[in-house]
């Protein structure tokens, strides 16, 4: 027999065990990807449930005007520059996060009433004129970039409180009607094409204002305001489907107001402000979205 000649029973063994080989190949890359993919998913996760923070940064430019810098809960900067131009109306130049640009430019009318002109990124520009009409309440017309129109027209009602009609670009209309109650506060039905909202305000035993609101399907959510022992105003909002967020607020040493919002699944905003040398407020605003959502 040639000693290179693999005996009948040798052949069938090296078959089994590259076999085995092969399973435990595959098995181990299987394994190795589902840890992976657990891995990605708990990071995932952690990044949902992970607070996320914006910022708002605020300072005074030599011609007075006031600039900004806000950075997004993502990363992203936007700066506002605004400047007083040579009539006095203070303009204003946008930089967003990818760099695109947009300005705002103010004008006085010969009403004496400004009006501005907002040009977007792309060139597209969306106008503002505002107008005394013949009782002395102040209109407006909104034009957006594709020449669409919309127009705010307020009127003052036999109660002497102002109201106003919005008439958008597809030609629908919506009331505003303020009417004052029998406690004194104001209160208002908003009447647009799929029915009417009503806002029902009512003062609290604590002097401060409670409101409920009722929309056009007969759903009611509230708003019930109560001051603090620091004086300050916290609310407490209940929705339709009976979910409550509340928003607690504290003066901070510097003065500023601060806030706390939690959300009817237990997420929490924090908005800490601050106040500059120069009188400037900044926020930091911090996200932390509910667990499990």
């Amino acid at each position: 027999m040639n000693g290179t000649t693999r005996s009948p029973v040798s052949a069938p063994l090296l078959d089994f065990r590259l076999m085995a080989l092969a399973v435990a190949a595959v098995l181990t890359l299987a394994v190795n990807a589902s840890d992976a993919r657990q891995r990605g998913e708990r990071q995932v996760a952690d990044r949902q449930h992970a607070p996320t923070t914006a910022t708002v940064q605020r300072s005074r430019g030599a011609d007075g005007a006031v600039d900004a810098t806000r950075t997004g809960r993502r990363g992203g900067t936007t700066s506002v520059d605004r400047y007083r131009d040579g009539a006095g109306s203070t303009d204003a130049r946008v930089t967003g996060p990818r760099g695109g640009v947009s300005t705002v430019d103010r004008s006085h009318g010969t009403d004496g009433l400004v009006d501005k002109s907002v040009t977007g990124p792309q060139g597209g520009a969306t106008t503002v004129d505002r107008s005394r009409g013949s009782d002395g309440l102040v209109d407006k017309a909104v034009t957006g970039p594709r020449g669409q129109t919309a127009v705010t027209d307020r009127s003052r009602g036999a109660d002497g409180l102002v109201d106003k009609a919005v008439t958008g670009p597809n030609g629908q209309t919506a009331t505003f009607d303020r009417s004052r109650g029998a406690d004194g506060v104001i209160d208002t039905t908003v009447t647009g094409p799929k029915g009417a909202t009503t806002l029902d305000r009512s003062r609290g035993a604590d002097g401060v204002v409670d409101t409920a609101r009722t929309d056009t399907y007969g759903r009611t959510s509230t708003v019930d305001r109560a001051r603090g022992a620091d004086g300050l105003i916290d609310r407490t909002v209940t929705t339709a489907s009976d979910g409550v967020a509340t928003v607690d607020r504290t003066r901070g040493a510097d003065g500023a107001v601060d806030s706390l919002t939690t959300g009817p699944y237990g997420g929490t905003t924090v908005i800490d402000r601050s106040r500059t040398a120069d009188g400037m407020v900044n926020r930091i605003v911090t996200t932390t979205p509910p667990a499990g959502r």
